[in-house]
C-alpha cells in the first residue's frame, strides 16, 4: 500500500474526476497547451485515470494507455501546486506500477521536460535504443488561427 499524507486519496474511479480542474491544468501545460476541452474529456474516456484527491478536491491527475498485456503509456501526470512537496507524485507513480491490471507488461514508456528523478526512482531510464524509437509529434496541434471557428 502506496503512504499518502493524511487527508489525501488515489483513485481510478473516473466519475471522481473533475474534468474542468483537469482542463484547466492541460490547456495551460508545456505538453498539452490549449488543449479543447471536448478533448480531454475523450481523453479520460479512453485511458486508466489515476485522481489524486484531497479532502475530496481534485488535487493531482495521470492516466495510462495500454493494451493490458504488453504496453502502458503514462500521460498527462501532475499534481497542482497547492500540493506539490508532498511526495504525492511519487505515490501517484507508485500506485500506477502498482496497478492489478498493470501487471507483467513488457514495456511502459512516458514523455518528461523535467520529472526524471522522479520516474528514474521507479526504474525509468532514457530509452536505450533510441534509433528504434519513432514519433509523429505535432507539438502545436490545439493552436487555432485567431479567426478559427472551430473548438
Amino acid at each position: 500500500m502506496i503512504s499518502l499524507p493524511d487527508g489525501y486519496t488515489i483513485s481510478t474511479d473516473s466519475s471522481l474526476l473533475n474534468i474542468d480542474v483537469i482542463h484547466g491544468f492541460l490547456a495551460e501545460s508545456y505538453w498539452a497547451r490549449n488543449m479543447p476541452r471536448t478533448l480531454v474529456e475523450r481523453m479520460v474516456r479512453h485511458s486508466l485515470n489515476f485522481g489524486v484527491y484531497y479532502l475530496g478536491k481534485q488535487a493531482g491527475f495521470a492516466r495510462v494507455i495500454s493494451d493490458y498485456t504488453t504496453f502502458a503509456y503514462v500521460a498527462d501526470v501532475f499534481i497542482l501546486s497547492e500540493h506539490r512537496g508532498k511526495g504525492l507524485s511519487k505515490a501517484l507513480v507508485g500506485t500506477i506500477l502498482a496497478h492489478p491490471n498493470l501487471q507483467g507488461l513488457r514495456r511502459w514508456m512516458l514523455v518528461t521536460l523535467d520529472a526524471h528523478g522522479v520516474y528514474e526512482s521507479f526504474g525509468f531510464k532514457l530509452v536505450e535504443y533510441p534509433e528504434r524509437h519513432m514519433e509523429i509529434h505535432r507539438p502545436a496541434i490545439y493552436e487555432r488561427p485567431p479567426d478559427s471557428k472551430e473548438a
